[in-house]
């Protein structure tokens, strides 16, 4: 066996020790480890993410990837994170009960969970539903770990947000009660973008967007009013009934009763995507236009 070949089945077995609690977003839990292919074009995703951020000059971006296929919506990405680079970590430590899941750090002596030092690594902090249930929890991942789940596509997009923005970001993504700040443990995978009932991954990661760039917007319903007063427009699904009744039946993650019902009766459904979020930071001029990773 090569060299090369044994690094793969090492770093497989690593990571799927590493992420045996970490759910799939918007699917169903699979437990059985990654394969040697899907491994190796998970790693090689990241290793060009990585490249493209680096060479970027961005402390912290918003990426998006491909791990449904949402075409017949007319739409190619499904799930956002925001993507850090740590090259000054935290001093202080954090404890293994903090509010964010599946933190990257190692044991010390006394218990605590202490971030590593490595300069320049990217972290990935994104919303998933756990087990395709009405469950989410925020998590803290590296790069490879964001591909882990067999996606539809192996691509990335980011956004390089404004210096002030990023500057502002920051300071959330490094504090984990900050993070949790604006998230709902329901989940609802196309939850009303005006509704607190429940929340989805992206919209998670708008509304945290919002609290961060406005202090006076630190509960959900503040968010929100922030971002329909700078004029974000979700994206707008034609689900007819049968299909929400199929939807609302089979899997625990979809529910439609937060939405107004003129709308939801009428096959209008609202929900926050990919491409609404990019669309609304580049005509906001809060960040860029998408960078495509292949």
């Amino acid at each position: 066996m090569s060299a090369a070949r044994r690094l793969i089945r090492a770093l497989i077995a690593a990571l799927a020790i590493a992420t045996a609690t970490v759910a799939t977003a918007g699917q169903t839990c699979d437990n059985a480890p990654p394969d040697t292919v899907s491994m190796t074009r998970a790693l090689g995703l990241a290793e060009r993410l990585q490249q493209s951020l680096d060479a970027s000059g961005a402390q912290v971006v918003i990426v998006a990837r491909a791990g449904q296929d949402l075409r017949k919506y007319g739409l190619n990405w499904s799930h956002l994170a925001f993507a850090y680079r740590e090259d000054t970590p935290p001093p202080q430590a954090f404890t293994s009960r903090s509010a964010v899941m599946g933190q990257i750090g190692v044991p010390s002596t006394d218990g605590l969970i202490v971030r590593p030092t490595t300069r320049g690594t990217w972290r990935i902090v994104h919303k998933l539903n756990q087990c395709g249930t009405a469950d989410a929890a925020v998590f803290r991942q590296g790069l490879a770990e964001f591909f882990l789940d067999r996606p539809f596509r192996y691509e990335a997009a980011y956004v390089v947000p404004a210096p002030e923005v990023q500057a502002a970001l920051m300071q959330v993504l490094a504090d984990d009660q900050r993070l949790v700040q604006w998230h709902t443990p329901a989940y609802s995978v196309v939850a009303y973008p005006w509704s607190t009932k429940y929340q989805q991954s992206n919209q998670w990661a708008l509304e945290t967007l919002a609290g961060s760039l406005d202090p006076a917007a630190s509960t959900r319903e503040r968010a929100q009013a922030w971002l329909q007063l700078h004029d974000y427009q979700p994206t707008v699904l034609h689900i007819d009934a049968l299909t929400r009744l199929g939807g609302r039946i089979t899997r625990a993650n979809v529910a439609f009763d937060d939405h107004p019902n003129a709308k939801r009766f009428s096959d209008h459904i609202e929900t926050v995507t990919v491409e609404s979020m990019f669309a609304w930071m580049q005509r906001t001029q809060i960040a860029g236009p998408p960078t495509v990773v292949r």
